[in-house]
């Protein structure tokens, strides 16, 4: 699944390279940072869980376990906070909402664009959609280019997809803790522990290429 979205990715981002851009310059850097750390962090303790597993000590194993279902939480608040915020702004494939919902494929862009630029002139505007002076320039620099709306529907579909994986991969971790809990994995066998920490670890190494790619790109 993700191969072909990262193919498609590639192709569209060498079509349009403006867009890509443009789009990764709305995008919260910071955010995804600070949740490429919790992940990586969730890989450590996932990782400790099925060595202490292996070594018969449930109690600490159980414990890491724990942390690696809260480090799936921590990720997944912090990605409500921004796909609120961006459908909030209106930063979502086929529409523009801050400023017009018909502004977008259906809409007329030469009138997008001059009500983006009241935006950034009108401080009691920007103040009352949360929006600074320097996202709303960046929202400038994305409306203003043909097919701005396929950056956001990589984004979405990419790190949706992904967030599915997460909860996913949080779930059968949460199995794995009741086995680990009621001794029904040990050093003789510990086969399950292995098979999740493989799905969560390649869960993280997905997101080690997503992150680069959408919000770092420009």
């Amino acid at each position: 699944m993700f191969g072909g979205l990262f193919v498609g990715y590639l192709i569209y981002h060498s079509l349009y390279p403006a867009v890509f851009k443009n789009g990764s310059h709305t995008l919260d850097w910071k955010m995804g940072a600070v949740n490429t750390v919790v992940l990586l962090i969730s890989s450590f303790t996932m990782a400790a869980a099925i060595n202490f597993v292996q070594r018969g000590l449930h109690k600490i194993a159980s414990i890491m376990l724990i942390l690696t279902i809260a480090c799936a939480a921590a990720f997944m608040v912090i990605k409500y906070f921004e796909y609120t915020h961006k459908f909030h702004v209106g930063t979502v494939p086929g529409k523009f909402s801050l400023v017009d919902p018909t502004c977008g494929t259906g809409g007329n862009r030469a009138d997008c664009e001059t009500k983006i630029g009241a935006l950034l002139k009108s401080e009691k505007l920007r103040h009352e959609n949360h929006v600074s002076e320097e996202e709303a320039a960046r929202l400038q620099a994305v409306i203003s280019r043909p097919k701005w709306e396929m950056f956001y529907g990589f984004y979405f579909i990419m790190t949706g997809l992904h967030g599915v994986h997460v909860v996913v991969g949080a779930l059968m971790i949460f199995w794995i803790l009741i086995k680990t809990l009621r001794r029904k994995v040990g050093p003789e066998y510990y086969t399950p522990v292995e098979g999740v920490g493989l799905f969560w670890h390649v869960v993280d190494l997905v997101w080690i290429y997503l992150f680069p790619l959408l919000y770092l790109v420009g």
